[in-house]
């Protein structure tokens, strides 16, 4: 099964193998933390990655869009790695942005890395966005009804007698985080006190990203 069902303040969404949410009734695509750029930021600094992240990132990006054709895409935050990434994108990777932006809106949330997205992008960027009860942000707060990204959630959990450590959405029924799409995005663990601030307790679900599909596990289970 590569998705699983995922609820938010009585809206049911699809949690996608590749680490985007899908909201079937408004055919509105999610995804959180792209940080585009991520691999040439740190050569920038002196530390040589490969640079194909953002190559990598924006085909998975059109892959999912292929899958559910939405009507509206909304990128929650951090699409960009720094403040100048979106100057840095080649001239291909801006027509592949372009080309999944066509006959479809387009919303940038701003991020704690991109706080100020220039308007030469496509589409158009917003602070947060509500749509009906579920308010999109990039920073979670908690609240009731919301989709944040910010936190890049993991999970460990042991299979098979090893252990295993993935990227998962994070969910109560109430608020869910997402995790990071970007290909050069590390985690954070979902036991972790963040976490905790927005839940008040482990009792919420992982909804793990394995190699097929999206396994549902209490996050109490995990470590």
């Amino acid at each position: 099964m590569r998705a699983s069902k995922v609820m938010v303040a009585d809206v049911t969404f699809v949690a996608d193998l590749s680490g985007a949410l899908f909201w079937q009734e408004q055919r509105l695509l999610v995804v959180s933390d792209l940080h585009l750029e991520k691999g040439s930021s740190f050569a920038a600094r002196g530390v040589l990655l490969p640079p194909y992240d953002t190559v990598a990132t924006l085909g998975r990006l059109a892959a999912v869009i292929a899958r559910h054709d939405p009507r509206m895409v909304i990128a929650l935050g951090d699409s960009f790695h720094d403040r100048d990434a979106h100057e840095r994108l080649s001239a291909f990777d801006r027509e592949a942005l372009s080309a999944m932006q066509a006959r479809r809106d387009w919303i940038w949330i701003s991020g704690n890395h991109d706080p100020a997205l220039p308007s030469d992008l496509g589409g158009v960027v917003a602070s947060e966005v509500a749509i009906g009860p579920i308010a999109f942000r990039h920073e979670p707060t908690g609240a009731a009804g919301e989709i944040a990204g910010h936190l890049h959630p993991k999970a460990r959990v042991a299979t098979r007698g090893r252990s295993m450590e993935r990227r998962c959405f994070a969910s109560d029924g109430e608020r869910a985080v997402m995790p990071a799409f970007g290909a050069y995005t590390g985690g954070l663990s979902i036991r972790d006190v963040a976490f905790a601030k927005i839940f008040g307790s482990p009792g919420f679900m992982a909804h793990v990203l394995g190699d097929n599909r999206v396994h549902a596990i209490a996050a109490s289970r995990c470590y």
